[in-house]
């Protein structure tokens, strides 16, 4: 009998520590906002997370967090109050009971220790607003947008490096706190240049990052309704990530440059007071500085001439994929031209960047497939643009993708409208997610996709059989968003 309850206590302290791992785990996969994380839940992936947790809590899949220091005060608490919950109770039924309760425990705790980092998060601003004070001059760019923020900010990191000195924040940090990190344990008096990647989910996060970094060349790369669910309203988002607050922070003497392709950013421009530039490929649809001719999008690289106002040209050859990084890299070189570089500096430079720094590779994969692997993340305007790249190869053309999230009341004529674009171009699409499943199928019906060539799979095993099913020796198949690890691994890519 006492070997029997020691198992008992045994599986049910394990399920729980198992469980509050999972929901904190989640939490800071939406970076602690109650926003996303409450959003989430209005997805069919969401919902089934708290059917399955109901119904199957012995057999749930382990997820860790990643163990920073909010993360492992979070993870004492909640193991500390379940150990005293466990030693307190008597029954069974309150066991089964608090189980059930873990995610709201887990919730509340997250809320209720908030305030305390909010007040520590804003002691290593305030360190790294002091800091950033002893150089000034630096030349701070900061970039912002919905979309092609963090590719444009690798290629110009790049080209920059080349006559300068340059910092820029790593990866995907583009948080306050990312940001200040940077700050406080990279940059010194060497740096010349601060690449600053801004992101936020609320109105003000890009105003408190332009507070701290103070910018004095603003970049929006473009902007569209991927994060609405979280801003809540269009005016709350063109005030952050389009480029209101990045705008109002620069100096007098600063100077702006938008995505000229972009609505958003195309009003921005008109309200601007300040020194401003637009770039865009097509010199036809707008007065810009800089653009392309002869544009070539080729499997393996980019190909265009580019001009500007002055009629000086050059020729690049870059290698990334896809059509849309001409416009990413237009912006850059409006950047580095006015920071005194060349078009034939520039050109040099642009040589050394790769693949990966524009978020999308192209691999060989099992069976002779092409795999282009676009899985880092997903937004309408990315989504259409990788498919435009999908056009390039012949053979069947295979796009493998979830449906979009956090994107408010736009979300199911965004997805028509990825329907739409699928039936022009592939020859298959599989949905990994059902929320809008019916929204892209419908989408690619109307436009003549048969429907039996709209499957939704979530398997990953069932995916890959059906890719090599399908797919054959020239045939090319598109990754996008969400991250298929065992797709990835099935396929065996390589580079």
């Amino acid at each position: 009998m006492p070997f029997l309850i020691i198992l008992i206590s045994f599986l049910w302290l394990a399920g729980t520590v198992k469980s509050i791992l999972f929901w904190l785990y989640l939490w800071q996969l939406k970076d602690y906002h109650i926003g996303r994380f409450i959003d989430h839940f209005q997805t069919a992936k969401g919902k089934r997370i708290i059917f399955l947790y109901v119904t199957q809590f012995m057999f749930w899949r382990m997820k860790k967090p990643v163990f920073t220091a909010k993360m492992i005060l979070l993870c004492i608490l909640a193991i500390s109050i379940s150990a005293l919950y466990f030693v307190l109770t008597h029954t069974v039924m309150t066991l089964v009971l608090y189980n059930l309760l873990v995610p709201i425990i887990v919730s509340a705790l997250v809320l209720l220790v908030q305030p305390f980092f909010v007040t520590a998060r804003n002691r290593i601003l305030k360190k790294a607003r002091k800091k950033m004070a002893q150089f000034p001059n630096l030349v701070v760019i900061g970039i912002t947008g919905s979309y092609g923020k963090t590719s444009t900010k690798e290629f110009l990191q790049t080209i920059l490096a080349e006559k300068f000195k340059v910092l820029a924040t790593p990866e995907h940090k583009n948080s306050e706190i990312g940001i200040a990190q940077t700050i406080l344990q990279e940059l010194n008096a060497r740096h010349e240049i601060f690449i600053v990647e801004m992101g936020a989910y609320n109105k003000g996060g890009i105003k408190l990052l332009c507070d701290m970094v103070k910018p004095r060349i603003g970049v929006v790369t473009g902007v569209n309704e991927q994060h609405l669910a979280t801003f809540g309203s269009l005016e709350n988002l063109l005030s952050a990530e389009g480029g209101q607050e990045l705008l109002a922070s620069l100096p007098k003497s600063g100077t702006l440059m938008v995505n000229g392709e972009n609505k958003y950013c195309l009003d921005l421009y008109k309200n601007a007071k300040i020194d401003k530039k637009i770039y865009a490929i097509n010199k036809d649809k707008i007065n810009t500085d800089i653009w392309t001719e002869e544009l070539s999008v080729k499997p393996e690289c980019l190909d265009f001439v580019a001009v500007d106002r002055e009629k000086h040209a050059v020729h690049m050859v870059v290698d990334v994929l896809g059509r849309q990084h001409a416009q990413n890299l237009l912006g850059t070189m409006l950047v580095a031209r006015e920071l005194g570089m060349s078009f034939e500096e520039i050109a040099s430079a642009a040589k050394n960047i790769s693949q990966a720094q524009g978020g999308m590779t192209l691999k060989n994969g099992a069976h002779g497939i092409k795999v282009i692997d676009s899985s880092y993340s997903a937004n309408p305007d990315g989504v259409m643009a990788d498919l435009d790249y999908l056009k390039v190869f012949t053979g069947k053309r295979v796009i493998v993708m979830p449906c979009l999230i956090e994107l408010g009341a736009k979300s199911i004529e965004a997805h028509i409208q990825i329907g739409k674009k699928i039936a022009e171009v592939a020859d298959l699409a599989i949905i990994t997610t059902r929320d809008k499943f019916e929204e892209i199928r419908n989408g690619a019906i109307i436009n003549g996709l048969s429907p039996e060539k709209v499957l939704f799979i979530e398997n990953q095993k069932e995916i890959f059989n059906v890719l090599t099913t399908f797919c054959g020796m020239g045939d090319t198949v598109l990754l996008e968003g969400g991250r298929p690890s065992e797709v990835i691994k099935l396929l065996k890519l390589s580079s």
